[in-house]
């Protein structure tokens, strides 16, 4: 394992997860681990929170809610219910730029029985269409970039949210890290996970990294909230 001043330093490393040719039988395992750890970590239920209150002062029409790099769509899913749960109007759409994730987050939509509305896009790439949506948010993502593209990741969900912007991550530190290690073991019998779980803490951000490089991004009045498991939200209103 890896201590200390190793990890003062960002050091993104290639995660399995995001090598081509990667079996797709060991990239569901992987999928399914990664649901399990989430539903633990109850990262849904704190994204839930900022849209669910959107949600309430908007009556008129359904708050539309795009999720990019889904994966396997677990959060989205978790959303759906648990808003569906509340009574509250979500039209919820979720991308990722992997056609077995999209095929993968279809499926457990429709085993959940969750609407949602998942498909194919760059999570980086700037929109050329008219769609937009009141709430654009990411989980676990911003760790597996560079700086450069996480300023270029928050300029796009800026540009497409009309409302709020929501990233969900890791934040690198020795507790993060024992975390990590110790919970992808136990929760998860993916080789993909125990591997790649490390690795992502090693490669994320901590909180003031991110508000450096939101501000980098023109997100000037982004805020930041750390919670339990060593995880941060930044949050962006449009005033």
């Amino acid at each position: 394992m890896i201590w200390g001043t190793a990890l003062d330093n960002r050091d993104r490393q290639p995660e399995v997860m995001d090598q081509p040719g990667l079996d797709p039988r060991e990239h569901a395992k992987a999928l399914t681990g990664l649901r399990r750890i989430n539903t633990i970590s109850r990262c849904s239920a704190g994204l839930f929170r900022p849209i669910e209150a959107l949600a309430i002062k908007q009556t008129t029409t359904p708050l539309r809610v795009l999720e990019l790099a889904c994966g396997g769509g677990d959060t989205a899913i978790d959303l759906a219910l648990m808003a569906k749960q509340r009574g509250l109007a979500l039209d919820i759409h979720a991308c990722d730029l992997n056609p077995e994730a999209v095929d993968i987050a279809r499926r457990n939509a429709k085993a959940r029985k969750a609407e949602i509305t998942v498909f194919s896009a760059d999570a980086l790439e700037k929109p050329t269409d008219q769609s937009s949506f009141d709430v654009v948010y990411c989980t676990l993502f911003a760790h597996h970039l560079d700086e450069i593209e996480v300023v270029r990741l928050l300029e796009v969900m800026a540009l497409r949210a009309q409302k709020l912007v929501l990233v969900d991550d890791l934040i690198r530190s020795r507790l993060g890290f024992a975390l990590a290690w110790f919970g992808t073991r136990l929760l998860s019998r993916s080789w993909v996970v125990h591997t790649d779980g490390p690795l992502s803490v090693r490669g994320a951000l901590r909180p003031d990294e991110m508000m450096t490089i939101a501000k980098k991004a023109g997100l000037e009045d982004a805020q930041i909230q750390c919670s339990w498991p060593e995880r941060y939200l930044l949050s962006w209103a449009r005033h």
